[in-house]
Formats: C-alpha cells, sequence, structure tokens
C-alpha cells in the first residue's frame, strides 16, 4: 500500500489546485475537491482503498469543518430556527426516501433493497452545502440556518431509521417498541448532557451549587481560554469539539452531530477576559480554526469522498437509466418537498425555501453507511444497486454548489 504520508501530500497538492480552478472558475472548491479525488482514485494516482490513517485525517475534517459553522452561529439563532424547520426535517427526508424506494422497487423490485435505497437517500449531508453556502458567503443566512438545523435534525432522525430499518431489513430483528424506546432514549439523554453542559459547566457564573464544588466552582471557562494569554484556546476548542464529536459517537450519532453542537455552545463572550475587557480572544481562534476547517484538514474529507466513485465503463453504461431515474427523481421530490415545507411550516420566502431545497440536495456520509452495510456486510445490493447509489450520490453532490451558485443572484435580490 502507498505510504500514507505520500497519499497525503498528493491529496494537499490536489487541494491547492482545486482552490486555484475554483478561484478561476468563481466555483466552490468543494466541487473540485471531490472532482480531484475521483480523478486521481480512477487515474491510478491513489489505490482504492485509502490507508486508515487517511480516513481518520479525513474523519478530523469532517469533525473540525461542523465545528467552525457551528462556532460561527449564535444559540439563540439555532433554537428560533429549530422551530421553524420541523416540516423541512419531517417532509425533506420523506420525499427522497419515497422517490428512492419507488425507483427501486421499480427496477429491481425487492422489498429489502427497495427500503435501504430510500433510507440511504433520505439524508442530506450538511457539511457539502453549509461549506458551499460560505464560498458564497451565504452561510450566515437564514435559509442557511433553515438548512443546518433541519439537517441536524434530519441527520438525527435519519440515525433513528437505520438503527431501526437495517435490522428489519437484513432480518437480523423484528421492530419492537422495546427497540425504538432504546433509540430514543439514547436521543433524549445525548441531548440532556449537552444542554447541561451548556447551562451549568461552560457558563463562567455557574448556578450557585455548582459554585461550591472543588476546582469546577473557583475557575471557569474563561479562565482556560485565556490562560497563557489565549495561547492554548484553540486546543482547548478543538478538545471540547473532540470530546462531544465522540459522545454523539458513542450514542450511535455520526461526531459531526456533536462537534457542530459543541461550536453552537461556545459563546463569543467566552473568549473575553474579566481583568481585561479589551482582551478577546475569539477573533483569532476563529481565524486559526477557519484556516484548519476550510484549507488544509477539512478538504482532504471531501477529496476522500471523491475517492469513493470508481469509474468502471462497462457498470457505468449499464446502470445509466437507474441513475438517470433516481436522480431526477431524488432532485424533483428532494427540492419540492423541502422548498414547500420551508414555505409554507417555516414561513421562509420563496427565494429562501428554494435554496433550502437546493441546499438538501447532497448525500454523503449516511448514504454510504448504509451503502457499505448493504452492498459490503450484508450482501443485499447487488453491484448493479450499489453503482446506481453511489453515481446518483456523485451527482447529487455535484449539483449542490452549482444550483446554489446559480440561484445566489436571484436570492440576494431584494
Amino acid at each position: 500500500m502507498m505510504d500514507p504520508l505520500a497519499q497525503l501530500a498528493i491529496m494537499w497538492t490536489s487541494v491547492f489546485f482545486a482552490a486555484v480552478l475554483a478561484h478561476k472558475t468563481r466555483l466552490t472548491p468543494v466541487l473540485f475537491f471531490l472532482f480531484m479525488g475521483a480523478v486521481l482514485v480512477n487515474t491510478g494516482i491513489l489505490p482504492h482503498e485509502t490507508h486508515p490513517f487517511i480516513r481518520g485525517f479525513a474523519d478530523i475534517g469532517i469533525i473540525i469543518i461542523m465545528f467552525a459553522l457551528g462556532f460561527e452561529e449564535r444559540t439563540v439563532n439555532f433554537i428560533a430556527t429549530i422551530k421553524r424547520v420541523w416540516g423541512i426535517a419531517l417532509f425533506g427526508a420523506l420525499g427522497p426516501f419515497l422517490a428512492a424506494y419507488a425507483v427501486a422497487d421499480y427496477f429491481w423490485d425487492t422489498k429489502n433493497v427497495s427500503l435501504l435505497c430510500g433510507l440511504a437517500m433520505a439524508s442530506t449531508t450538511v457539511s457539502l452545502t453549509m461549506v458551499s453556502l460560505k464560498s458564497e458567503g451565504l452561510h450566515k443566512t437564514a435559509a442557511a440556518r433553515g438548512i443546518m438545523t433541519s439537517a441536524v435534525v434530519d441527520n438525527i432522525s435519519s440515525l433513528l431509521l437505520v438503527a431501526l430499518l437495517v435490522p428489519l431489513a437484513t432480518g437480523e430483528t423484528a421492530l419492537t417498541p422495546q427497540g425504538v424506546g432504546v433509540i430514543l432514549f439514547k436521543v433524549i439523554v445525548f441531548f440532556l448532557i449537552v444542554l447541561f453542559v451548556a447551562r451549568w459547566v461552560l457558563p463562567h457564573d455557574r448556578p450557585h451549587w455548582l459554585s461550591r464544588l472543588p476546582v469546577i466552582g473557583q475557575y471557569g471557562i474563561k479562565h482556560v481560554l485565556s490562560f497563557s494569554e489565549g495561547e492554548q484556546s484553540v486546543l482547548t476548542v478543538l478538545l471540547i469539539a473532540l470530546l462531544s464529536g465522540l459522545l454523539a459517537h458513542q450514542f450511535g450519532f455520526h461526531p459531526a452531530v456533536g462537534a457542530y453542537l459543541a461550536g453552537l455552545i461556545l459563546k463569543e463572550e467566552y473568549f473575553r477576559t474579566d481583568n481585561d475587557p479589551k482582551k478577546d480572544y475569539f477573533d483569532s481562534t476563529k481565524r486559526i480554526i477557519d484556516s484548519v476547517a476550510f484549507s488544509w484538514i477539512g478538504p482532504i474529507f471531501f477529496v476522500h469522498l471523491g475517492t469513493k466513485i470508481l469509474f468502471d465503463w462497462e457498470i457505468f453504461v449499464s446502470v445509466i437509466p437507474q441513475t438517470i431515474a433516481m436522480v431526477a427523481g431524488i432532485m424533483a421530490a428532494q427540492i419540492a418537498s423541502a422548498a414547500l415545507a420551508a414555505r409554507y411550516t417555516g414561513g421562509f420566502s420563496i427565494k429562501e425555501a428554494l435554496m433550502i431545497g437546493f441546499g438538501m440536495l447532497g448525500r454523503a456520509e449516511l448514504a454510504f453507511v448504509v451503502m457499505e452495510i448493504a452492498y459490503t456486510e450484508k450482501s443485499i445490493f447487488t453491484r448493479e444497486v450499489f453503482y446506481t447509489l453511489m453515481f446518483t450520490a456523485f451527482w447529487l453532490n455535484v449539483s449542490v454548489p452549482i444550483l446554489i451558485k446559480l440561484w445566489k443572484p436571484y436570492f440576494k435580490k431584494s
């Protein structure tokens, strides 16, 4: 196997050229990161199976990206947006699930295959969309918050469905009230832990009963972040992001969900010292986090994602009808369901609703998890089904930055 440092060097080189191409074409770098990964693996420059070091590096990349995006968001805006996005999360996942199920049922006529195809295509990828929005300067808009919040809710609900439907489709277990109860209990406990940390552990001025505890009661988050003139603030916040991601993983969620919530609960006021209000370590910390997330570690996640697209001419030609039908069906269902829900349940404008619909087209983490289980582990998917979903995910991911770019002039019009 190729040396992992050599693989990383090749990927970083491709990241640089992707950034140059993005600058020249004024398109989001994410599109070129994915393209570079696909080119490198299909030309044999990178191996089909990347080194575990690279896979771990990519995992760190998505965790830092999601933390950086949450770090920019105000908690109050996120909470306020949840009230608006329940319909987007529900109908935005139901639409593509039904579309993928219908297409799979038409071509392969196997209930378990259709069920898992629908499940793989039900969940949107928030990281691709948010990075695309950031590159266009739209990541702080109400539409971006709607996409982010609904995608987090969508991710959580989709993980619930994975836990429920995969064992059911593989015949390992039956759907029981006890199983559903355990999963719901995990969701509640996870968010209660995050709420406890946000409300009672992180704030500098804690409730009276916590202030009595040794060490914890005497020092707060401001002391930690301002230690040694703020030199350890980046290490501190990244550690919080990683621990939150690990906690989410223990509860069965994607670590990116935990990392985003970690960024969300870290308030800008925590980076100001009480002794000298003029000292504020937030901007310097954020600048370093953004550099790590969007310039050199984060992009590896997208390049690595592109390496999953292996082009075999024979199989490519054989699944063209299925891929076209799947892409067209999911695009229509996703845009229509998410946009209509955003307009009529969330109260977004028509321009914002369509941007939300476009932004929820991407498919990544959960889709590949389901495909790996169904194809590699359980052998439920045939090679034809697997490549149809792989190509579908690829074209849906490519469409996100393009549609956001094309819709931006209309979106920004008053």
